[in-house]
C-alpha cells in the first residue's frame, strides 16, 4: 500500500473548457487529515523534434497569450479524444510544418505540472521529413524556423526558447549529438 496516497472523498467540477477542466478535490491525507487539491484535467499532447535532412532542427515561433508573449517552440499538439499519440504526432507536425513522415521514434512521455495537472506529453522524435503542406487551425498563427542545434542552445540562453519541453528535446538532441561523436 502506498503510504502517501491521498484518497479522494469529494470531486467539484469548476469548469469545463474545450482545452482543460477545472476541478477540486476534497482528500484525506495520509495522517488523516482533510485538505483541497485544484487539479487542472487535460486529454494529454504530443511533441516533435523535427530533424531536416541537412540536420536543422525545425521548431515554430507564436505568441502565447498564457505568456503574453510570443516564444519558440517543437511542434506540438492536445490528442483528440481516442487518438493514438503517434497518429496524433504525425498530424500535428504536418499541420503545423508542412512536414509530414511515416518514421516517428517515441522518447519519453512526461507530465508537464505535476503539482496541479495531469497533462501527459508524449515527445516523439524523426530525421525522416517529406515536404507537404501546413494546414493549422483557424485559431493558430505561427512562423517555421529551421535552426542548427547551436542556434537553439542560443535561443534557450536569450529565453526565445522558454518552455520545458522544447528546452528537453534541445538538450536530448544535444546529448544524443555529443554521444554519436
Amino acid at each position: 500500500m502506498d503510504h502517501l496516497h491521498e484518497k479522494t472523498l469529494n470531486t467539484k467540477e469548476i469548469y469545463k473548457g474545450r482545452v482543460i477542466d477545472l476541478q477540486v478535490e476534497e482528500v484525506e491525507l495520509p495522517n488523516g487529515k482533510t485538505s483541497t487539491r485544484e487539479i487542472v484535467k487535460h486529454p494529454g499532447a504530443v511533441a516533435i523534434l523535427p530533424i531536416t535532412k541537412q540536420g536543422k532542427l525545425v521548431l515554430v515561433r507564436q505568441f502565447r497569450k498564457a505568456l503574453n508573449k510570443t516564444i519558440v517552440e517543437i511542434p506540438a499538439g492536445k490528442l483528440e479524444a481516442g487518438e493514438n499519440p503517434s497518429d496524433s504526432a504525425k498530424r500535428e507536425l504536418e499541420e503545423e510544418t508542412g512536414y509530414k513522415t511515416d518514421q516517428l521514434e517515441l522518447l519519453l512521455s512526461f507530465y508537464t505540472s505535476p503539482g496541479f495537472a495531469d497533462e501527459l506529453i508524449y515527445l516523439y522524435w524523426t530525421d525522416q521529413l517529406e515536404k507537404g503542406f501546413t494546414n493549422m487551425d483557424d485559431d493558430e498563427f505561427l512562423d517555421i524556423l529551421e535552426v542548427t542545434l547551436e542556434e537553439a542552445e542560443q535561443m534557450i540562453e536569450d529565453q526565445m526558447i522558454h518552455d520545458a519541453k522544447t528546452v528537453y528535446a534541445v538538450q536530448y538532441l544535444k546529448m544524443r549529438k555529443w554521444e554519436n561523436r
